[in-house]
């Protein structure tokens, strides 16, 4: 029981971390995942984690150096 517990608080911490430094394409849906994750911290931290994909910006980094050619 006492196991259960620690890995839920954990999981609760973990989504509220990745929600923090997760990069949504709205300000607005960071703070509503925030508070679903807060109210609801087994059941909303489930469901973000299942849903996040669609909230997040996937553009990837595009490296392109500008040498100067001598």
């Amino acid at each position: 029981m006492i196991i259960l517990l620690i890995l839920t608080i954990l999981l609760w911490f973990w989504a509220i971390f990745d929600i923090s430094k997760s990069k949504f394409e709205n300000q607005t849906i960071n703070t509503i995942w925030l508070l679903i994750v807060l109210i609801f911290p087994i059941l909303g931290s489930i469901v973000y984690f299942q849903l996040k994909r669609k909230f997040i910006r996937l553009e990837t980094r595009k490296f392109e150096p500008k040498f100067l050619k001598q």
